[in-house]
């Protein structure tokens, strides 16, 4: 099965980043400035950035953007220069991307959560020229002396005495565009770095135009469409799947400075929200909510979901309680632009333990450890071919080449695709439990805990033990009291008997996650008693 029976504009093989042959979109916008002009060409008048009050149409977005692109000439930025952004979800945040895309700057994507330390090793790897922050985060900046190539700092603020912001956009329109190539770097997000340090993956233009693209085509979405950021987005579902996917489509971006729950809710139903990317966590979020049904949320018609499994009780109440929407789970990684597979959301119900087909030009194989691909249906790690995949990580060869062979990046995910295509994801390889020679794959016991009425959410690690190996241990966010044998007999009814958790540690406190929000199974391996 593929997305043959769905509009998806034409494809052809083309070469990409020297030695690769990949799938692409026949008409594609040449560059992601060109991409955010043409959706102001299409639906000048329409919405396209709002945040609290301030509401911008499409033509008042581009004309903000080439002010601040002039501010950018200013300070003697050339193409190619990076513009590190340490910033929340704030209408700033897509200005400047589309400033930098309009002088073929490089946009370096920092988190808000990073520390001192962090901050400025990115500056240093990426050697950023600019650093715009927030005001407020300030004391977290390096010293001048760490990041010597940083000549400019701007601090952003609403308070107009603390922010220099202002006199950056304070410009005539910039004349014309900053000329880039289509494999030229627009954007570099480092990766989470669970493991030494993180690396900066080069979103090329053409890579984001691609992921935009199939998020548009495969969601069918249009210039009527209104989309919540309710993720973070210095990352990569807060920017593709949200502000350049409702630049391709030249929709309407509402940005949410946090999410909360309750906030979301009056917000999708006064701003009649059609379409989001969020992580599964905010959805079950929304309906603990007391007054859920209250909400008008009928205009709601797709959910995008990723970063880790969805219930399927999840899945069942939310049909129930908003039949008309589709919920998408959306799978991909930094390296990977976002998508790699979308399941439709008309199979999503009866394909619930998948993550969806590859996204139109995609490739996905499970390979054995020798990187030889398995037999349909087998367990293997997933390599990922397709015009989103990235060139490789800024500065570090050594890292390109141990994970991308030949246009396939290695996802480090094991999983498997079947006859039909469809792709399903098991664990991460390091997170996968061997208890004596069985192999345990956390996300099948988190979603079976998921269905227990008293669970919020959890998390399977393992646990060390000299005779197995490794056991199940399970960490629990319950809502109300329950004992852990209540838990373990509502597993064992539903899994084989090795899979049941033989430990749990129960919590009201919610998971730690990284801005991506994924689970840091690594902090709480380290947690006293794991």
């Amino acid at each position: 099965m593929d997305w043959s029976q769905h509009s998806i504009p034409p494809m052809r093989l083309e070469p990409r980043f020297g030695d690769r042959v990949v799938p692409a979109f026949c008409e594609r916008p040449a560059s992601v400035w060109a991409m955010i002009a043409d959706a102001a060409a299409r639906n000048g008048d329409g919405e396209a950035l709002i945040a609290g009050s301030v509401r911008l149409t499409w033509r008042q977005a581009v004309e903000r953007a080439a002010r601040i692109a002039v501010g950018f000439r200013k300070l003697g930025l050339q193409r190619g220069d990076r513009v590190a952004v340490l910033l929340g979800n704030r209408i700033e945040f897509p200005l400047i991307l589309f400033a930098a895309a309009h002088e073929g700057l490089v946009t370096v994507l920092l988190s808000t959560r990073q520390q001192k330390p962090e901050i400025a090793y990115v500056l240093g790897d990426c050697g950023a020229r600019i650093l715009i922050h927030e005001a407020a985060l300030a004391e977290r900046l390096p010293d001048a002396r760490d990041v010597p190539d940083v000549t400019h700092r701007i601090a952003v603020d609403d308070d107009p005495a603390l922010s220099r912001f202002a006199v950056l956009a304070d410009n005539a329109p910039a004349p014309a565009p900053v000329e880039v190539g289509e494999e030229d770097t627009a954007m570099i997000l480092y990766t989470s770095g669970t493991t030494g340090k993180p690396k900066g993956a080069m979103l090329a233009h053409c890579n984001i135009i691609h992921s935009s693209m199939v998020f548009v085509s495969c969601l069918q979405l249009t210039q009527t469409d209104r989309s919540i950021a309710a993720v973070p987005l210095g990352h990569v579902t807060g920017v593709v799947a949200n502000i350049t996917t409702m630049v391709r489509c030249a929709g309407a971006l509402i940005i949410m400075p946090e999410f909360r729950a309750a906030d979301y809710l009056k917000l999708a139903t006064r701003e009649r929200v059609t379409y989001t990317v969020m992580v599964p966590a905010m959805y079950n979020l929304c309906l603990l909510q007391p007054d859920f049904d209250s909400y008008d949320l009928s205009s709601w018609r797709i959910g995008g979901f990723g970063g880790a499994p969805m219930p399927i009780a999840t899945i069942e109440k939310l049909d129930a309680k908003i039949p008309g929407l589709k919920l998408a789970n959306c799978y991909g990684a930094t390296e990977t632009t976002s998508p790699s597979t979308i399941m439709p959301g008309e199979l999503t119900a009866s394909h619930i333990d998948s993550v969806g087909l590859p996204c139109p030009g995609a490739r996905i194989v499970a390979v054995d450890a020798d990187g030889r691909e398995l037999p349909r249906g087998e367990i293997g790690e997933l390599w990922i071919q397709s015009a989103s995949v990235i060139k490789g990580y800024w500065n570090n060869p050594k890292a390109t080449a141990e994970s991308f062979t030949a246009g396939f990046w290695h996802s480090g995910d094991l999983g498997s695709v079947d006859a039909d295509n469809f792709v399903r994801v098991f664990d991460r390889q390091k997170d996968m439990i061997n208890r004596g020679g069985l192999k345990i794959y956390s996300a099948e016991v988190e979603s079976v805990l998921a269905g227990h009425p008293a669970v919020v959410e959890s998390a399977i690690i393992a646990r060390p033990c000299p005779v197995l190996g490794e056991r199940v241990h399970a960490v629990v966010v319950t809502r109300e009291a329950v004992a852990a044998e209540a838990l373990r007999a509502w597993c064992a009814e539903r899994l084989s008997d090795y899979k049941v958790p033989e430990t749990m540690a129960m919590t009201a406190d919610p998971l730690p996650r990284n801005a991506n929000g994924k689970v840091l199974k690594r902090q709480l391996r380290e947690l006293p008693g794991a």
